[in-house]
């Protein structure tokens, strides 16, 4: 069954309410601007009667595939949605994400590691043969002594995991040598010349910022057309969700590999769940290693992401 749209107040966009308040965004002359003004939005029925940029009018009247309700339920709930794309529907530009597969994770990655390896080395094969691939890994940084101190800090609290021990799970406790990536998925020199290993002090890997105040990642992968990311590394429920909220939120189509990213807490499955019903595609090792290495076509720059907005939306 499709969504079933009303006459009345509720003004639909796709999946979300369109926010009525003060400060929603609009467009104007090719900016973006605050304002308060929403007489001019329409009710969904009223848009398809206009032209519409970016929008298949035919195909917004077909029911969507990717949506589920539950027929007796109260207003048709629950309901559950999954991305309504394949990786192979399309030429993409893509990025593997090592989310902060360091030493200091070694003892939760020992199960993931030979699908981290896989996948590597199928991101660098298609690397060396096409444009339009990246391979970016992060390391989590906080530090006991980092003069740092906001909501991370407060949420974990400030006692040890232990009696008589300052262990917690909101710092590195190994040093140095925790923040290093695992040896078996380490960048080469090259790519640590490159930059695209670097540290972060955030659960999303976007919250790294440059000296402009742009996100780091961000604009690693803006550069290069960017326009879907592969997740893989830990923790599942922390981390790995986050940069997948974030990713969604600046453009891009997200991938979580299920098999290649886990977590020391019994949520994994929850978390993996929540991820594929919204924001994400969540596949298994296989089915990313087999699409790099026979399936993936490279995109054209700017053929469905730009890079002008913040939130990645298609230009011109």
């Amino acid at each position: 069954m499709v969504p079933v749209f009303q006459s009345r107040s509720i003004r639909w966009t796709s999946r979300h309410r369109v926010p009525l308040s003060a400060g929603a965004f609009r467009e104007n002359s090719g900016s973006t601007i605050m304002s308060s003004d929403t007489s001019d939005v329409p009710t969904l029925r009223e848009a398809l009667q206009r032209p519409c940029k970016h929008r298949d009018m035919a195909l917004a009247l077909e029911p969507m595939p990717n949506y589920r309700n539950t027929p007796g339920g109260p207003n048709d709930t629950p309901i559950s949605f999954w991305a309504a794309w394949n990786l192979e529907d399309r030429p993409r530009r893509i990025a593997l994400l090592l989310d902060d597969c360091q030493e200091e994770y070694r003892p939760y990655a020992g199960e993931i590691l030979p699908n981290l390896e896989k996948i590597l080395g199928a991101f660098r094969a298609a690397r060396s043969a096409h444009d339009g691939v990246c391979i970016a890994w992060s390391a989590w940084s906080r530090r006991f002594d980092d003069g740092i101190s906001n909501a991370m800090d407060r949420w974990y609290g400030p006692r040890g995991l232990r009696p008589d021990t300052p262990e917690n799970a909101a710092y590195v406790f190994t040093g140095a040598a925790g923040l290093e990536p695992l040896a078996e998925i380490a960048p080469t020199q090259a790519e640590r010349d490159a930059g695209w290993f670097y540290h972060g002090k955030h659960l999303d890997m976007f919250w790294t910022f440059d000296e402009t105040g742009a996100s780091y990642l961000d604009e690693k992968l803006k550069a290069h057309a960017i326009d879907t990311i592969v997740i893989v590394g830990l923790w599942t429920d922390e981390c790995v969700l986050s940069t997948a909220y974030a990713g969604n939120s600046r453009g891009y189509d997200v991938v979580v590999v299920g098999d290649a990213v886990d977590t020391a807490t019994d949520n994994q499955k929850i978390a993996l769940t929540v991820a594929n019903s919204t924001v994400a595609k969540v596949l298994t090792t296989d089915e990313v290693v087999q699409y790099m290495e026979t399936g993936f076509v490279p995109g054209t720059p700017g053929a469905v992401k730009g890079t002008r907005f913040p939130d990645g939306r298609k230009e011109g």
